[in-house]
This record gives C-alpha cells, sequence and structure tokens, in this order.
C-alpha cells in the first residue's frame, strides 16, 4: 500500500530530480506547502549548491541515490531527452511523479514515445516498470506554477489532473497538488493522462475544478 510507504511522521518527503526550470519551482512550492524537499541534478549536489540556496532555499541539494533512498515521493523533472539513459533501478518501488512532455516540435523525435496508441506517461511506466508512475504537472507551465496558486475555496483556484493507475498512489499526489495551491481533478488511469498531454483539451488551459472535469470528460467521451 502505498500510504504505507509515507514518512513515519505522516507528511511525504518529496525528491525532486532535475534541477532546470522545472524541477526548482516545484521544489519552491513544495516547500511552501510545509513538505521537507531534496533536489538532485545528474551529478554532484555540490555543482548546484549554490543555485539552491538561491533558486530553492530550504531544499537539500543531494546526490541523486541518496535523495530517492528516503523519499516518498521522487518527482521525474528532467528534460525528457534524457530519459532514454534514465536508470529505471534508481527509483524502483517509488511512486514517482512523472511531470515529462513528449512534444516533436521542441524535443524532436524520439522513437521510445512515438507510440501513438499510448501516452508517454504509459511508455514511462513500461520503462519504470518496479514504479508507480503518476502523471502531473506537466500541463501548466513552470512559469505559471508559482503565481497561479490560490487557497482552497478561491473561486479563482485552477484545477489540475492527476492521473494513474494505482487510486493509492493517485490520492497521495491528489493530496501534494491541493496543498500546493490547486484543486486536484483526479483520473483513474495513466492512460486517461493522455488528456493532459500536449494537444490535449487541458493542456496549457486555465479552468476551475468543474470546467476541468467537463473537459476530461469530453475529451475522453
Amino acid at each position: 500500500m502505498i500510504s504505507g510507504m509515507l514518512s513515519p511522521l505522516g507528511t511525504p518527503r518529496i525528491a525532486v530530480l532535475g534541477a532546470g526550470h522545472v524541477g526548482p519551482v516545484i521544489a519552491r512550492v513544495a516547500i511552501d506547502a510545509g513538505y521537507h524537499v531534496s533536489i538532485a541534478a545528474s551529478g554532484d549536489p555540490g555543482k548546484i549548491a549554490l543555485i539552491t540556496r538561491v533558486l530553492v532555499p530550504g531544499a537539500e541539494p543531494r546526490w541523486a541515490a541518496d535523495a530517492v533512498s528516503d523519499a516518498d515521493i521522487v518527482v521525474l523533472a528532467i528534460p525528457l531527452h534524457k530519459f532514454e539513459a534514465f536508470d529505471h533501478a534508481l527509483v524502483a518501488d517509488k511512486l514517482v511523479v512523472d511531470t515529462m512532455n513528449y512534444w516533436p516540435p521542441i524535443d524532436g523525435v524520439r522513437e521510445m514515445f512515438e507510440d501513438s496508441g499510448s501516452g508517454s506517461s504509459e511508455i514511462v511506466q513500461d520503462r519504470l516498470h518496479l514504479s508507480t508512475i503518476v502523471k502531473t504537472l506537466n500541463h501548466i507551465g513552470y512559469h505559471e506554477l508559482e503565481d497561479e496558486r490560490r487557497p482552497l475555496g478561491s473561486r479563482e483556484r485552477r484545477a489540475l489532473g492527476v492521473a494513474g493507475d494505482d487510486p493509492g498512489a493517485v490520492a497521495v499526489v491528489a493530496e501534494v497538488i491541493e496543498r500546493i495551491g490547486y484543486d486536484a481533478v483526479r483520473l483513474d488511469s495513466l492512460r486517461a493522462g493522455r488528456l493532459l498531454q500536449p494537444g490535449g483539451p487541458v493542456f496549457g488551459v486555465p479552468l476551475g475544478r468543474t470546467a476541468f472535469e467537463l473537459a476530461t470528460r469530453v475529451g475522453a467521451a
């Protein structure tokens, strides 16, 4: 059970893999929401220590293996072109949030993701077969993620989709989305996560919960 994987204090510990544009923003909003966050790049954490202190105060720069080892949630925020070389064993038995998008005009054609019958996170799940994948945070711009946050009950609160095959994992990640300032709309499969991808009905579109739920229902029909 995913709930049994949480740290003893009950608040998930989050490891963010990726220190480019997306990772630091996710780390900042998670820290603001009260989470313990570590952040890792592809090598020596000393190389991102300064940028972490400046851009993500409160986050702990660590080696990727160390960050993952005691994390309850691992956020995969690496450039998609680096995923082909990503070590699946690093996140074995972990709950992994996939924030990546396959967007050929930006990323070029990637053969791994050229299966038109599968969503990109389904392909990620197939590759990371020992992990539990949940898709979210890919359909909002990283530059918007901080600015669009609103308190619970705000009429301006934006919705974000959370898609996965494991209901327990989806529930854990949905709670994170709620705490960082968004309404979480749960989608019951990674296949439904295709609605969150580039070209999907909610990709890059600021919608409240009701409009988001309608858009995903119509898009799935």
